[in-house]
């Protein structure tokens, strides 16, 4: 059986070609266009992703890199999305290590929802050894005990993280070339403006 004749497959949203617009009752589409709270508004938005504020437990800081098209499978990414991804998700990364000082910054693709197919995102996390001993573990199992905590940071909080990434990270819209990044006296990135 293929992944389109499983039942469900079309719950989120079946159809992901190129051109296709939001999905209604996709939560990723959803936050986009404003049909669902988005604590911290949009980070970052290029021609073909947008960054948010994930709206999960996986704690302050945490942010979603996601495509601005519903697409359901890494696959179905155009030539110009894949392009963008890599130097995209490195100055994602480079602007929270800035921002919140972690040990780690994880970086990994979901793309289900309830067992079926659903708008695929990166999520871009930022792990403290503060997590890791608060929850006795790291990796995928740090992010499955903060799933099954539930805790959502505060509103207030989350929009001060988002006001210093946009900061960082410079207009949320526009797609902005790849740059080499500057690693100063610190080792850690730092982040440069076109």
């Amino acid at each position: 059986m293929t992944r389109r004749e499983r039942p469900g497959y079309g719950m989120v949203g079946a159809s992901s070609g190129e051109g296709s617009g939001p999905v209604r009752g996709c939560l990723a589409c959803d936050l986009m266009t404003g049909d669902a709270p988005l604590p911290g508004g949009t980070v970052l938005r290029t021609d073909a992703w947008v960054v948010e504020h994930c709206v999960g437990p996986f704690g302050l800081g945490t942010v979603v890199v996601k495509p601005a098209r519903h697409v359901l499978h890494l696959a179905e990414l155009t030539v110009g999305e894949s392009a963008e991804l890599g130097p995209l998700l490195q100055r994602i990364s480079a602007a929270v290590t800035t921002v919140m000082d972690p040990e780690q910054v994880y970086v990994c693709l979901w793309s289900h929802v309830g067992g079926v197919p659903g708008h695929i995102h990166f999520v871009v996390q930022p792990v403290t050894r503060e997590d890791m001993d608060r929850f006795d573990t790291f990796g995928p199992a740090l992010q499955l005990a903060m799933g099954e905590a539930g805790e959502l940071p505060e509103a207030s909080d989350v929009q001060r993280v988002c006001d210093r990434l946009r900061g960082l990270l410079g207009p949320a819209t526009g797609t902005r070339p790849a740059t080499t990044q500057d690693h100063g006296t610190t080792g850690r990135p730092v982040i440069t403006r076109p």
